[in-house]
Order: structure tokens, then C-alpha cells, then sequence
């Protein structure tokens, strides 16, 4: 795998820690903003109903299972979310949540799936190991080309599709090591990004793809090295705020053009609406008691079996 190093006042191709990220020392052009030039594309979604959803265990800082949470409350906001996809086009499949398994309605974590290919999740807690085995089986029911991964990996809780690269999160959930695992299935350039803010224990928690070629971060998540590499990728990123970041406002879902997204998140939608995409507020503040919002509920399916 070709590597890229980043140094304060230059890049250069050669060698490196995985880390550094697995990815051509090439970078998409800068591209000015074109309000309303955006375009959406009609997506496949794979949910899971928050059937079984609470908080009684603690994997993450924001899970706190002294907390109340209030179930018919999670359902109502999810099915908020669902009826946003589909007003907006977007198809939406479901699978069945396991008892036992509260967590499960973050169906991002899931599995990845990019050309009808299916990486299984292998998750690094107990609390939510039969999660990964339950996803798989419903891709392997209806006829995809599924690999059963080795290494721990959270699903498109550290993958994330974007154009020609797949960003890979590291540093406190997926194994590095899983990278190359994701890489030579897929086909495609990793970039890995270590991440080092607990807050931010995934990477869909810290960034989100926008389309092919931009993204939007928050920089404070990301080791030094981490943050050189998207510098060089995505040199007209949307740059989040510390705060934009902890109202969840990065665990996002794009087709493009409209954003769905946590609606407290005000400084990164009025960044949106600049870059000409329509943000659209979610309300999901009972499942962001387990640290999730849009896009952990949201596993995109890419190609495969319809």
C-alpha cells in the first residue's frame, strides 16, 4: 500500500505507520462553493426500530445508565427520521432488533457495504457482540457477496465511503489491523484516521461525507497526523466547531444535498447552507443518550441485492 506522511510545511509520499493512512499523496482540487448547485441522489438505507433501545450499560462517555430514558419517545424520533428519508425519496429497509440488544438500533455499526460487498462488524464490547453475527445473516439471507471479518471492526461506525477513498477510523473501537482487511475486500484506497478524543470514539462521530469529494470534521477529534492527511484530501472541508461536535452534528447523512443532522448543531448548518446543501434538523436527543444520532442509525446500502 502506497502511504502518505504529513509534515507541518509539506507532504511527501513514502512509508508509514498505518495510522498515516493508506491513500495516494493526491488530493481532489479545491472547488469554490456553488450555492444550490448541490445535487441529491436516491439512497438505500438499512434501519433497525429502537424496539429494545436503553441506556444500561456504559461503552462510551455519553451513555450514563443512571439516566432515564424514555422508550416511546426514542421510537417517535426514529420514526421522524425514517419519514425524513423517505419524503426526501430515499428507500428504507428494516431489520429486526434482537432482545437484549439495545444498542442495535444503530444500524451504521452494522456492517459496511460498498458494490454489494458486505464487510461484517466485529465489535470490540461484549454488550453488543451478537450484533455483528444478526446483521450479517440479514445480508446473507437476501443474496449478498458478504466476508465474515477477522479483525474488530464497527461497521460504517469507522468506515465511511467517500468517493474514491474509504476514511477508516482507529483508536479506540476498530482494530487497525482491520484496514487492510477492509482494503483488499473492497477494492479500495484506505486512508486511516486515528482518532484520539474519547468524546469521539467513532469516526461518524467526528466527520461526515457530503459527497464524492467533500467532508466535513472537526480537527480536535484526530491525532496531528490524522489531521494532515485530511488537510491534503479534503483541502475545502466544512470545519466543525468543538461545539458543532458534541451536539452530534458530525454523526450526519448526506445524499448530496439535503443533510440530516442534529438540529443544535446551528454554526455547521448555517456552514451547509453556505456551501449551498440543505441541512435538515433531526431530532434525536433520547438515542444520543448512548452517544448516536443520524447516521449511527442509518447503514447505507451501497449496490447489491434489491
Amino acid at each position: 500500500m502506497t502511504q502518505l506522511t504529513v509534515a507541518p510545511a509539506q507532504t511527501s509520499a513514502q512509508t508509514s505507520t498505518p495510522e498515516r493512512s493508506a491513500v495516494p499523496a493526491q488530493a481532489p482540487a479545491a472547488r469554490a462553493a456553488t450555492p444550490g448547485g448541490r445535487t441529491a441522489r436516491t439512497r438505500r438505507y438499512l434501519m433497525c426500530p429502537p424496539t429494545h433501545f436503553d441506556v444500561v450499560y456504559s461503552i462510551n462517555p455519553w451513555m450514563d445508565p443512571g439516566k432515564p430514558v424514555d422508550g416511546a419517545l426514542a421510537r417517535l424520533q426514529w420514526e421522524g427520521l425514517l419519514r425524513a428519508f423517505q419524503a426526501l425519496g430515499h428507500r428504507v429497509e428494516l431489520i429486526e432488533p434482537l432482545p437484549g440488544y439495545p444498542d442495535m438500533v444503530f444500524a451504521a455499526n452494522g456492517a459496511t457495504v460498498i458494490g454489494g460487498k458486505v464487510l461484517s462488524a466485529r465489535f470490540r464490547h461484549a454488550e453488543r457482540a451478537a450484533e455483528g453475527p444478526a446483521y450479517l445473516e440479514w445480508f446473507r439471507a437476501r443474496g449478498y457477496e458478504t466476508r465474515e471479518a477477522v479483525h474488530v471492526n464497527e461497521g460504517e461506525g469507522d468506515y465511511l465511503a467517500a468517493g474514491r477513498y474509504l476514511l477508516a477510523g482507529t483508536g479506540f473501537r476498530t482494530d487497525v489491523r482491520s484496514h487492510r482487511e477492509a482494503e483488499r475486500f473492497f477494492g479500495l484506497p484506505v486512508a486511516g484516521l486515528r482518532l484520539v478524543d474519547p468524546r469521539f470514539y467513532h469516526l461518524d462521530t467526528a466527520l461526515a461525507v457530503l459527497d464524492d469529494e467533500l467532508i466535513m470534521y472537526y480537527p480536535g477529534a484526530f491525532s496531528r497526523e490524522s489531521q494532515g492527511v485530511l488537510r491534503v484530501l479534503y483541502p475545502d472541508a466544512v470545519i466543525a466547531t468543538e461545539a458543532d461536535a458534541e451536539a452530534f452534528g458530525l454523526n450526519a447523512v448526506s445524499d448530496g444535498r439535503h443533510v440530516l443532522m442534529p438540529p443544535a448543531a446551528t454554526h455547521l448548518m448555517d456552514e451547509l447552507r453556505e456551501r449551498g446543501f440543505e441541512p435538515i434538523g433531526v431530532e434525536l436527543s433520547e438515542l444520543l443518550k448512548s452517544g448516536g444520532s443520524a447516521k449511527c442509525c442509518t447503514l447505507e446500502l451501497r449496490g447489491g441485492p434489491r
